[in-house]
């Protein structure tokens, strides 16, 4: 089976459990899982039950795919993400991405715990990133080139949004606290 192919299998069985079509994937690591609370759920599916998901081993992380409505906007959200450290190959890591994409997700939020370097960081700061260089020695690129699902090569002069980075620091109306 192509990850073309499996990228659709698993759209496919998502769409019979919801008629939620997703502007937002958002992808809740360590630090921001309890915004799953302030989802309204229309479904939430556990990763083994959705074909090609592989299932979380790190504790805290729920593991379930959520699909409903977060302030307005129609969201699906990966409650628990799966990690390289986990022995999963980059295409597992990333195959839920793909399919949220294929779902109608067109702007993607991920969130995770991280250090800095900065002393003046305390636990639980937010911080955004501007820019990353891959060091893993891995890609999720490789592999067999499906036009369909995007480019072979990614352009990462400007990887991050600075349209979103600036609504994360001024949000609009209506996106704010409380």
């Amino acid at each position: 089976m192509t990850i073309r192919e499996a990228v659709e299998n698993a759209t496919n069985h998502i769409r019979t459990q919801t008629g939620c079509v997703p502007d937002v994937g958002v992808v809740l690591g360590t630090g921001l899982g309890g915004l799953a609370r302030e989802i309204e759920v229309d479904v939430e599916i556990p990763y083994p039950d959705i074909p090609g998901f592989v299932t979380s081993t790190v504790e805290f992380h729920q593991g379930k795919l959520i699909l409903g409505s977060l302030r307005g906007r129609r969201v699906v959200a990966m409650q628990g993400r799966f990690h390289y450290y986990e022995g999963f190959t980059m295409q597992q890591i990333t195959f839920p991405i793909r399919v949220m994409h294929a779902l109608g997700a067109t702007c993607l939020v991920i969130s995770n715990a991280a250090g800095g370097m900065n002393p003046e960081f305390e636990k639980g700061d937010l911080v955004l990133i501007r820019d990353h260089i891959n060091m893993l020695g891995d890609n999720p690129l490789i592999g067999v080139n499906e036009p369909e699902l995007g480019t072979r090569f990614v352009d990462m002069s400007a990887p991050y949004s600075k349209r979103l980075m600036k609504m994360a620091t001024k949000p609009p109306n209506g996106w704010g606290s409380g």
